[in-house]
C-alpha cells in the first residue's frame, strides 16, 4: 500500500490503531472458560433455546464459580462436520444476566439431529470453539416414533456431599464427578432430560440460607459445573419446572416478606436454565409439546399462580389459576395423541403427609381444584383413554391410582441421601387415611433414583405402549409397568 503524505500516513497509523485496540483482548484479560458446559431446552419441532455461560477457570475459594465477560455465539449443522452450518447472533455474557449466552433458534426441520457448538471469547476476533454438542428436534404431528425421556426431583447437593439428617453424603471415589444417577441416565440414552423443580435447594443448608441474587446464583453454578451435569447435557435436552425449594423456600407460596422476594425467585430461575426465549418480556412457563402421534406432554406451573397455603380449601382456591386450568381443559381435551402424560412438580395423588397443605393431595390444601379436575378427566373419559400423571416433590418413588382409574408416578429424589420412605395408604398420619388410593409399587428401601419413561409404536402385532421404569441411582431396575394404547 502506497501512502502519498504525511497526513494519510497518520490517518493510516490512527486506523491500524484502533483495530488492534478493538481486535486484541485487554492487556491481562484472560480467556473466558464455559466450564458449566452447553444446554439445549424446549425442543420443538422448529425450535430449541440453547445456554451457555461464560466462566472463570476454577471456583472461588467460597465454592463458587465466577462468570467472566465476553461475547459468544452458537454454531448449527446437521453434520457433525459442521459442513453445512450456520450461525446464530453474537451475543455478550455481563454481570446483569450472569454471564449467560441464551438463544432461542427457530427454522428447524422436525425429526432431526442437530449438532452445535459455542464460539466463544473476549471479543469476536479472539475466540475459540467449544466441543461438539446435539439434540433432536421433536417428530411432527402425524409421524409414529419411539420416544423415551427420564423425569427426576430433589437434586440436593449439599444432602449428596454433606448427608441430610441420618443419611450420610456420598462416599463414593467418583463424588467429584457428581450424582452417579447422572451416569445411569446417560447409559439409558433417553431423547430428553426433566427437571421437575427442586433442582436447587436455597434453603439447604438452611443457616446461610441463599437468598441474594450472588448467593441463589451459587446454588446453579456449584450443581451443574458437576461433570456429570456437563456431559449429560451435551447429548440430552432438558425441560424444566420450578418448584419450592428453587423458587423461595420450603412450601413456599406467594405471602410473606422473607427473602428471597417472589419477583428474585422467578428472575432466577428463568436466568438459570432455558426455559424461555431471553427476549420474551413476559414469559408464561405452562406448555405443552406435542412429540409425535403416539405423545403429548403437558407441563404445568404450579408456584407462580397459587392462593395461599393456609387458606380454606374451596372453589377458590387455586395451585394453576383459572387462566392455566381452562388451557389445560382445552389442550387435553384438543389433542388427539395416543398417550397424554401431565408432568406436575408436586403430587395429585399421593398419599403424602398430613400436615402439609401445600399440594394437590393435601387435607386443607388444594384438593378441591384437584377432585374437580379429576371429575372433569372422568367426565371427558380420558382417564381411560391414555392419560396419566407424573410428579416430582416427593423424595420416595411410588405408582399410585385414584379412583375412578387415574394414576401417578412418583420420580423420587435423585440423590439417594436426599431419599425416605413413602406415606402408605391408610396411614392416619396420611393424607388417604381410609386406604381409598392403591399403590401397587413403592420404593423400599429408601433409595435415590429416577423414572424412565418410554413410548413404544405398535410392532409385529403388539399394541403401541407406554412404558415407566423406576430405577435407584446406579441403575438399577427396580419396578416397570407397560401401558397398552387405549381401547377407542
Amino acid at each position: 500500500m502506497r501512502i502519498h503524505s504525511p497526513a494519510r500516513f497518520r490517518y493510516f497509523c490512527l486506523i491500524c490503531c484502533l483495530t488492534l485496540s478493538v481486535s486484541l483482548p485487554e492487556s491481562g484479560a484472560d480467556h473466558p472458560e464455559r466450564k458449566q458446559g452447553e444446554m439445549a431446552g424446549e425442543v420443538n419441532t422448529d425450535s430449541v433455546i440453547l445456554q451457555s455461560r461464560l466462566t472463570a477457570a476454577k471456583l472461588d475459594p467460597g465454592g463458587d464459580l465466577p462468570g467472566s465477560a465476553g461475547v459468544g455465539r452458537f454454531e448449527l449443522s446437521t453434520h457433525k462436520d459442521f459442513s453445512d452450518s450456520f450461525f446464530t447472533d453474537w451475543l455478550t455474557a455481563e454481570a446483569d444476566t450472569d454471564f449467560m449466552l441464551k438463544t432461542l433458534v427457530k427454522n428447524l426441520k422436525p425429526d432431526t439431529r442437530y449438532y452445535y457448538r459455542l464460539q466463544y471469547g473476549i471479543n469476536q476476533v479472539s475466540t475459540q470453539k467449544g466441543p461438539v454438542n446435539t439434540f433432536e428436534t421433536l417428530p411432527a404431528a402425524e409421524q409414529v416414533k419411539e420416544i423415551s425421556f427420564v423425569v427426576v426431583t430433589g437434586m440436593n447437593f449439599n444432602a449428596f456431599h454433606h448427608g441430610l439428617g441420618k443419611r450420610p453424603a456420598y462416599a463414593g471415589e467418583d463424588k467429584d464427578l457428581g450424582y452417579p444417577a447422572l451416569l445411569s441416565i446417560l447409559k439409558l440414552k433417553p431423547d430428553f432430560f426433566v427437571g421437575t423443580g427442586d433442582n436447587v435447594y436455597y434453603d439447604h443448608p438452611a443457616k446461610p440460607a441463599a437468598q441474594t441474587p450472588a448467593e441463589m446464583r451459587k446454588k446453579w453454578h456449584e450443581q451443574f459445573v458437576q461433570p456429570r451435569y456437563v456431559d449429560l447435557f451435551s447429548s440430552v435436552p432438558t425441560y424444566w419446572e420450578k418448584d419450592d425449594h428453587d423458587f423461595r423456600y420450603n412450601d413456599c407460596d406467594l405471602t410473606g416478606k422473607r427473602e428471597p422476594g417472589n419477583e428474585l425467585g422467578l428472575r432466577i430461575f428463568r436466568e438459570q436454565v432455558p426455559i424461555v426465549d431471553p427476549l420474551d418480556s413476559d414469559p408464561i412457563t405452562y406448555r405443552t409439546y406435542r412429540m409425535g402421534k403416539l405423545l403429548q406432554v403437558w407441563f404445568t406451573e404450579n408456584r407462580d399462580y397459587r392462593s395461599p397455603n393456609r387458606s380454606p380449601d374451596g372453589p377458590d382456591k387455586t395451585i394453576w389459576g383459572k387462566k392455566q386450568r381452562e388451557w389445560l381443559k382445552e389442550t387435553l381435551k384438543e389433542s388427539d395423541a395416543t398417550f397424554k402424560v401431565l408432568i406436575s412438580p408436586t403430587p395429585m395423588i399421593g398419599p403424602d403427609g398430613k400436615g402439609k397443605k401445600d399440594n394437590h393431595t393435601n387435607i386443607g390444601g388444594f384438593r378441591q381444584e384437584r377432585d374437580d379436575f379429576f371429575q372433569w378427566l372422568d367426565q371427558e373419559g380420558l382417564n381411560q383413554r391414555g392419560f396419566y400423571l407424573i410428579c416430582g416433590d416427593r423424595h420416595w418413588q411410588y405408582h399410585s391410582i385414584h379412583p375412578p382409574g387415574i394414576e401417578e408416578f412418583s420420580t423420587g429424589a435423585l440423590v439417594d441421601a436426599n431419599s425416605r420412605l413413602g406415606v402408605n395408604p391408610g396411614d392416619k398420619k396420611g393424607t388417604d387415611p381410609d386406604g381409598v388410593v392403591k399403590q401397587p409399587y413403592t420404593s423400599q428401601p429408601a433409595s435415590g433414583g429416577f423414572l424412565y419413561v418410554k413410548v413404544k409404536p405398535e410392532d409385529r402385532g403388539q399394541e403401541a405402549e407406554l412404558q415407566f421404569r423406576f430405577y435407584d441411582e446406579q441403575g438399577k431396575l427396580l419396578h416397570e409397568v407397560q401401558k397398552q394404547r387405549p381401547i377407542e
